[in-house]
């Protein structure tokens, strides 16, 4: 006798109460995946690993995250914005993970800390970092003149104070004497990393540099808590004339995803931790819909790596479900929302393995350069649905009819 593929239980040994009971919906409940994995062999390849053991909680959502960012919101018509805050670069994150993101076009724009922008300066002058270990004395390495980021170890001389010297001398050039947004200031200072980079011959390691070549716009929604803020501060003490201006970076932000939207795509967030940087990209969304009173309807795809929770009110910007309350994912598009409670430092390098693997590059979008045109048409648009906010601004009214 040949034996049963399953064991089949009968169902005359059930009590009267459960074999009479009705199940409407369980074949939905149960059409999943059957969890039976193949074992490992150790040949594997990550991607493979991920399809065949990442079956059931964070390791589930890593999967569901990576084939998400992958096949969807990697699509041509997709516009992706990430968002980066957690000190990544110092680990190395910037040359490993997000220089081959933004080369390949899987990246079109991003909100990071000034901080991970100023530790990337360390990678484009050719300033070293080192593995270190969290078990030391920090008062002895203070008096060795090392600074310690966790394991992480750097000169407190010959990194940071080298590098706030290069950047100083970088923000009293001619390009920086002037008010502006932080996105057209990483412009002007990756072109400088870019130039680092050739000098050193370290090609690819900064995302300052690469965000410059690839024409990707790069954004600090709290420019001043950072070092890079910390010496534009020290600058204008002595009179240079560098002076971010916040709101263009909100205006220009939101004026990015209106366009991705009117231009018939999709918008994407890739959120890297939480912080500032998510709630900065989130937001573009209730800009649009809460004070520009443009009708729309939320990001289309929303992806988050974080390792806060919503219960104490640590998670910036909350879950996707609760960001539908605020406009800020569209609630038509929940099922391609995912959050994945993992380390970034984990979890970011095997979405990257598993989208390069998997995906060819795409075509640039080179948003930088687009800049103006794209807030000439988020301002057509605001004034064309408040036209009644128009009267006795007889100047802002004559610049609007000569748009449209």
């Amino acid at each position: 006798m040949k034996p049963c593929r399953r064991m089949r239980q009968d169902l005359s040994d059930l009590p009267d109460w459960m074999r009479k009971k009705k199940c409407p919906h369980k074949s939905k409940y149960l059409s999943g995946r059957r969890i039976l994995p193949r074992k490992i062999t150790g040949q594997e390849s990550l991607e493979e690993l991920i399809e065949n053991a990442f079956l059931a909680y964070n390791a589930a959502r890593l999967r569901e995250g990576c084939r998400l960012f992958t096949e969807k919101m990697l699509a041509d018509d997709v516009t992706v914005g990430m968002s980066l805050a957690g000190a990544l670069t110092p680990a190395g994150l910037g040359p490993s993970t997000i220089v081959p993101l933004l080369e390949a076009g899987f990246i079109d724009w991003m909100v990071a800390t000034g901080a991970n922008l100023y530790h990337d300066l360390h990678f484009a002058f050719n300033l070293p970092l080192y593995v270190g270990s969290p078990l030391v004395d920090d008062t002895d390495l203070r008096k060795n003149d090392v600074v310690r980021i966790y394991d992480i170890f750097l000169g407190y001389t010959d990194c940071l104070m080298e590098t706030d010297k290069i950047l100083r001398t970088i923000l009293v050039q001619p390009e920086f004497q002037k008010e502006m947004g932080t996105c057209e200031f990483y412009h002007h200072l990756g072109k400088y990393a870019d130039a680092g980079e050739k000098q050193t011959g370290l090609a690819g390691v900064s995302i300052l540099a690469a965000a410059y070549r690839a024409g990707v716009p790069l954004f600090t929604s709290s420019p001043g808590d950072s070092t890079i803020g910390m010496d534009i501060a020290g600058l204008e003490i002595e009179g240079n004339k560098l002076k971010i201006n916040p709101s263009l970076d909100v205006n220009e932000t939101t004026s990015l995803v209106l366009h991705a939207k009117r231009s018939g795509g999709k918008s994407a967030a890739f959120l890297v931790g939480g912080g500032s940087p998510k709630n900065f990209l989130l937001q573009t969304e209730p800009q649009i819909q809460e004070v520009l009173l443009i009708r729309e309807f939320g990001h289309d795809y929303f992806f988050q790596i974080t390792d806060a929770r919503p219960d104490t009110g640590g998670l910036s910007g909350a879950t996707p479900h609760e960001a539908v309350s605020w406009g800020k994912v569209d609630p038509e598009r929940l099922p391609d929302a995912i959050v994945c409670y993992l380390d970034s430092t984990v979890a970011l390098p095997i979405v990257a393995h598993y989208a390069l693997a998997r995906r060819k590059p795409r075509k640039l979008k080179r948003l930088y350069y687009q800049r103006e045109r794209l807030m000439e048409k988020l301002v057509a648009e605001y004034f064309s649905h408040n036209l009644r906010k128009m009267v006795g601004k007889t100047d802002q009214l004559k610049k609007y009819l000569k748009k449209i």
